[in-house]
This record gives C-alpha cells, sequence and structure tokens, in this order.
C-alpha cells in the first residue's frame, strides 16, 4: 500500500478533518530542497520501494568501497515459520565507516579545515571548535591507544562518557580498528553499567573522572569502578583496562576538583592523557565486511533484562547519511544541533554518524536546557548560527513554561527547520514549537524511529511533505509499513491497530547481541512475515500515520533531551528488592513536561508500614539499580493489585487508575474486583 493513496494509486496530502489544520512549507524551502515537493517524494519512495536495489546502489555510489559491492543488494527473511530471521546488506563489500566519516571528508571532498563540532560545555565558559582534520587526527590517536591496549578486530568496549569531544573520538577509533562499541549513558548505575559490560564482554572501558550536569556533579570514576567491583564478584570480570578522561579536573578549578575523589586501581586504571601522550596520529583503517557488527547499543526489554541491540557497517551507514540528508534537508551551510546525548541511538546516528557522513557542522552539548539559566539553548542557536535544530518534546514542554521572554532576547532567525524525537510530540508543543521557535516559517519534523531501526521509519520532509500536528505523516524511502489487528490480518485504509513493517531496510538492527532467539521472539514471532515495532498506530483516512504508543509493558519515560524506553519488569523488579515489598506493578501516566512518567503501585509484606520514609527508599532503590532517569514520580500503597482469576495483573486497570479515570468497562474476568475501589481510595497516597 501507498503511504497515502486514492483510487489513481497517487500519494496526496488530502483534505484533513475540520479540526485538523495542515500546515504547508514555506516558499522558502523549496529552493534548493533535496525533495522539493511532494510529487518528487512520491517518485523517490516509489523508486525505493519498487527497485530496491538501484535505489540503494545508487546512494552507496557516494561512499569509498575497498571492495565494491556486487551481486544481490538485499536479502532477507521475516517469516520464523521459514526458518531463522536474517537481514544481509551489500553482503561482500568492504568498506570502513569511519574511513567515509573522516578521511573522505579530508581527503576527497577537501572539508579538513571545516568545522565538524562546535563542543558546547556544561559551563557557557567552556567550548572548543574542532575541525575535520583535527578531528580524524585524535580518532587516530585514539585508535592507536586503543590498539596498545591489545584491542583488536571484533573485541568489545565499553563507553561510560558525558557528551564530550573524547566520547566522539572514541567510538570512532573503535569503528576504525574494527572494535565494537557499547556506550552506555552516563546517566545510568553501576549496576545497570555492569550488566552491559558482561553482557557484551566487554574488555577495555572508558570513562571520565567526573562531570557537571547542571550544578549537580556526578562521579562517574565511582560509578564505574564499583560496576567493575560488580563484575569482579559475579566472576564475569573482561574488563582488562579502564581509561579515565581528567574531564572534571580539567573543566574546573583545583579547589572544586578536590571536591571530586577519583577511585584508582593501579593495575587496571590508565588516565587518558597519559595513554595518548606520544602515539601516532596516523593508523591505517581495518577493512570490515558489509554485516560486520559496528556497534552494541541496549535497550530495555519487556522482560527487565536489556537487548544488546546489534547494527553492522554497511547499512546503518548508507541509512543513516540519507535520513539525515534529506529529513533534515542538510547543506553543507547548514548549522545541524541535535540535543540528544550519544549514550541513545539519537546521538549515534544523528550527532555522530549521519552528520559526519554528510561532512556536516554540528554542536556537540554537554548541558541542560535550562542552566545557568533557561534560555541556554536560545543562546547557543544564536551563537553558533544553529539552521537546523532537532530535540525532544520533553525539552520543548520544560521551556514552554518559562514562556516567550527568554526566546525574545536571542535572534533566532537562522532557523529553517525544526526536529523532534523520543516520543509523539503532542499538538500543544508542536503549535508552541511552531509559532514560537519558528516563527511560523520552520516545518517541525516528528520523527518516529527506535534503537532496533537504526533511523527514521516514519516521518517528514521539510519541504515536501504536508505537516498535522501530532502526526509522523508518511514512511521514509524503502520503508514499509503495515497495520495490522490482533489477528494479525492487515488492515487497509483508515485503521488502527500494530504498528508493523513487511520489509527491512538497510539499517535495520541485525540481532540481539548472542542471542538469536530473543530476537526472533521480541520482533518477529508476533506476526510472522512482519517486523513488529511494539507500538500502537492509527493511519487516518489521508493515509498519515500517528503513533499511539506502546502496546507492550514499556514506558516511554523522557528527560530534557531524548525520550528513554524502560521496561515495566526492570522498574518492578527493582522495588521488589526492597525488603518490605511483595509485589510492585509500574504503569505509565501522562506527565505534563515528560509526556509519560512512572506510576508504581507497591503491596507491602505483613505488618510493614507504608509511609515518606519508604517512598524514598524505594526511589532511592530504582535509582540505584537503574538510574536517575527511572525514578517514579507515585508510588502507591496497593494492599492488592486487580488480578484475573488466573493471576494476570490487569494493567489496563491500574493505568486508569493511576490517571483516574473510572470509567473501567468491563471487569468481568477480575478475581476481586473491591480491589480497584480500594486503591480508588488511596491515590491521594501517592503524592510525588
Amino acid at each position: 500500500m501507498s503511504p497515502v493513496s486514492d483510487s489513481s494509486n497517487r500519494v496526496i496530502p488530502g483534505p484533513q478533518e475540520p479540526e485538523e489544520k495542515t500546515y504547508h512549507p514555506s516558499d522558502g524551502l523549496f529552493t534548493n530542497a533535496h525533495v522539493p515537493d511532494f510529487d518528487a517524494y512520491l517518485a523517490l519512495y516509489k523508486k525505493s520501494t519498487e527497485e530496491p536495489e538501484e535505489f540503494w546502489a545508487d546512494v552507496a555510489q557516494e561512499f569509498y568501497w575497498k571492495k565494491p559491492p556486487s551481486g544481490q543488494m538485499l536479502q532477507f527473511n521475516f517469516d520464523v515459520n521459514k526458518g531463522n530471521i536474517y537481514i544481509k546488506f551489500m553482503e561482500g563489500a568492504k568498506t570502513n565507516i569511519c574511513y567515509n566519516v573522516l578521511d573522505r571528508n579530508v581527503h576527497v571532498r577537501n572539508l579538513g579545515e571545516k568545522v565538524a563540532y562546535y563542543w558546547e560545555g556544561n559551563s557557557p565558559n567552556h567550548h572548543q571548535t574542532i575541525t575535520y582534520n583535527q578531528l580524524l587526527r585524535n580518532v587516530c590517536r585514539c585508535a592507536n591507544a586503543l590498539k596498545l591496549l591489545g584491542v583488536k578486530k571484533g573485541d568489545r568496549v565499553a563507553i561510560y562518557l558525558p557528551m564530550i569531544p573524547e566520547l566522539v573520538y572514541t567510538m570512532l577509533a573503535c569503528a576504525r580498528i574494527g572494535a565494537v562499541h557499547s556506550i552506555v549513558f552516563a546517566g545510568f548505575s553501576s549496576e545497570s553499567l555492569c550488566e552491559r559490560i558482561m553482557d557484551a564482554q566487554c574488555n577495555i572501558l572508558v570513562t571520565a573522572d567526573g562531570v557537571y550536569r547542571g550544578d549537580k556533579l556526578i562521579n562517574l570514576k565511582k560509578i564505574a569502578s564499583e560496576a567493575l567491583e560488580r563484575c569482579k564478584e559475579s566472576m564475569a570480570s573482561c574488563v582488562q583496562k579502564c581509561v579515565v578522561v581528567k574531564h572534571h579536573a580539567f573543566r574546573t578549578n583545583s579547589d572544586a576538583s578536590n571536591k571530586l575523589q577519583t577511585p584508582w586501581d593501579e593495575s587496571c586504571d590508565i588516565w587518558w592523557a597519559d595513554l595518548m601522550d606520544g602515539v601516532s596520529d596516523e593508523c591505517e583503517p581495518e577493512w570490515m565486511d558489509s554485516e560486520d557488527p559496528l556497534f552494541i547499543l541496549y535497550t530495555s526489554g519487556s522482560t527487565g533484562k536489556p537487548k544488546g541491540v546489534v547494527h553492522t557497517v554497511t547499512g546503518y551507514m548508507l541509512y543513516t547519511s540519507l535520513t539525515f540528508k534529506y529529513v533534515f534537508d542538510y547543506h553543507h551551510d547548514d548549522v545541524y544541533w541535535c540535543t540528544a546525548d550519544i549514550g541513545w541511538i539519537t546521538g549515534h546516528s544523528y550527532i555522530t554518524y549521519g552528520p559526519l557522513a554528510n561532512g556536516g557542522t554540528s554542536v556537540l552539548f554537554e548541558g541542560v536546557p535550562v542552566y545557568p539559566h533557561v534560555g541556554r539553548l536560545w543562546e547557543i542557536i544564536e551563537k553558533y548560527g544553529v539552521s537546523k535544530f532537532y530535540t525532544a518534546p520533553t525539552a520543548i514542554r520544560l521551556l514552554m513554561k518559562y514562556g516567550r521572554e527568554p526566546l525574545q532576547q536571542y535572534d533566532l532567525s537562522s532557523l529553517r527547520v525544526l526536529g523532534t524525537v523520543g516520543e509523539p510530540i503532542n499538538p500543544e508543543a508542536w503549535l508552541w514549537y511552531y509559532d514560537v521557535v519558528g516563527q511560523q516559517r520552520c516545518p517541525v519534523i516528528d520523527t518516529f524511529w527506535q534503537t532496533e531501526t537504526g533511523g527514521h521509519v516514519l516521518t517528514p520532509l521539510p519541504a515536501s511533505t504536508p505537516l498535522k500536528p501530532g502526526s509522523a505523516t508518511c514512511p521514509f524511502f524503502g520503508v514499509q509499513p503495515a497495520v495490522l489487528n490482533e489477528h494479525g490480518e492487515e488492515l487497509e485504509g483508515e485503521a488502527e491497530g500494530y504498528l508493523v513493517f513487511q520489509k527491512p531496510w538497510p539499517g535495520i538492527m541485525r540481532g540481539v547481541y548472542g542471542n538469536q532467539e530473543r530476537f526472533e521472539s521480541t520482533y518477529f514471532r508476533k506476526f510472522p512475515g512482519f517486523y513488529v515495532t511494539g507500538d500502537g498506530c492509527r493511519r487516518d483516512k489521508d493515509g498519515y500515520y500517528w503513533i499511539t504508543g506502546r502496546i507492550d509493558d514499556m514506558l516511554n519515560v523522557s528527560d530534557v533531551c531524548s525520550g528513554h524506553l524502560l521496561s515495566t519488569a526492570e522498574v518492578e523488579a527493582a522495588l521488589t528488592e526492597h525488603p518490605s515489598v511483595a509485589e510492585a506493578a509500574v504503569v505509565s501516566r501522562p506527565h505534563a513536561v515528560k509526556g509519560e512518567c512512572l506510576y508504581c503501585f507497591v503491596t507491602l509484606k505483613d505488618h510493614k508500614e507504608f509511609n515518606r520514609t519508604l517512598m524514598e527508599e524505594l526511589k532511592r532503590k530504582v535509582r540505584e539499580k537503574i538510574g536517575p532517569i527511572a525514578t517514579p514520580d507515585f508510588i502507591q500503597n496497593a494492599p492488592g493489585l486487580p488480578k484475573t482469576r488466573s493471576g494476570k495483573i490487569m494493567r489496563r486497570v491500574l493505568r486508569q487508575i493511576a490517571r483516574n479515570e473510572k470509567d473501567l468497562g468491563d471487569l468481568s474476568t477480575l478475581a476481586d474486583p473491591k480491589v480497584v475501589e480500594v486503591l480508588f481510595s488511596q491515590r491521594w497516597e501517592a503524592a510525588a
């Protein structure tokens, strides 16, 4: 089915419901746009789905190949009934993604003196400009240093760093020598870091002494040392060296640095500066097969144990490059800024690989939107002349609270395209972003995608797609969505159901690290023949897609930079570790800023008291086990939980209780309906 269709099979924007308003691209966007109108989108989309071999071969011509692609471009099986699930793209070709995003820009495209990154620290006093020449030299030095530590092709390297240049140097150095990087968000706890190190069997950890996030000092090395100690205790220690960037001590005065006690193990730990001292800034790349792994990135699973999503070299390179170019309509005089953290897939794809593959200039931001003042984002946009801006609905809703006045102090006339990521954006935030930030001249590009998809899969294009606030609109090139009902039947026209994809695109995940069974059961077993996103969606009469939220036991919890997927099982496991808790159930609840927050029901053991002290202990337990992003907003005492006669918790009912929605529908399957009345009567105790 076409993304939007009429009887002539032509994709059209179409009329809208009376209460819906469609926003059309401004005239100024058409002049040099890569996809100048909807007809151009249609033609490219048709070619990408009907002639995918030729479409992707054209894209591949822009890159360097040590061994050129030949033979079949894309091979796959999405049907578990026909054997193992697999995706192979340009199998047999050889290249190196680091060479393509750095050496190719420096030596072939003559972009050596172009700025790759404007690094903006947590404090406005800390900033740095990094050209492509400087980036290449630093990456090569880091690559050679890793080789001195014994890192070789196929080894896994864990990276636990804040948003500093060394994070980019390390991930690209891994890619250069064929090592597999596993970046862990520097807001995760020691237990979460340990779990990811052990699962990937990483032999090197790269971290920093500490970092300020806003006015809060975080002792990263202490957390990293605790994680490595946990690894040893579990008899699964594989880390041979821990490389430590002296970031906090370098960026603060001596009095401030004394606040941070850096634990040190002489047998394992080594300072970054000492390791890099005297190392050559030239390093021959390792030529990789197309389907060699590039990185592992962990995302929460419905069982509570994070899944190591594996992405491979060539498909990911081509897809992130193309999506970045078209979705942001990127041109070489643009300054682009994505506010996400590289610890998440958004940062991998749209801070590092996608922008660099296009020779882009990006802002790399360490701080938070409201420090040291609420106009920090607008100040940075003015400072660097940002033209393409990509942030989370959470950040937009946060800044909406402060009104227009902070924006009016800064010149935002450089902005051309506004993007959102992490969760569906609500229409109110969309309109504020469009009217106030973009001054009604910048399209709002609401992108839907996942860690697993590698890049955007449903998204408008700036000059060609009429916009509906809250809709992710149409599929990107090569992406073929479908809507299924509970029985796996494909629904045509206007419909609501499960969002699935019929065929792979180059950037889709290749598996769950070390666990083919989990890969297949999570994404392909429910509806054989389709990739199952885990999200519900609605397709309107014009063919536009609207994401309606998770359909499994997952929560999309956002901070001020991006959305983070958490499993209810993961949070419940942390709560039930407390000696007073017998059982826990976690659901989502709407939040004015974050979009969704965690609402927790806890059933206590006999003779245990529910009070403020216990609530704080439970919140601390979750923070320590998972990280601050998972801290519950609400915890409610639950003498009993609504369960079916077979013992299954009815989460639908809990979600309605959390939202104080009393029209509960059919409760005939509940073993004890009176539990619901009790939970409603005790909602007042759940105040954050």
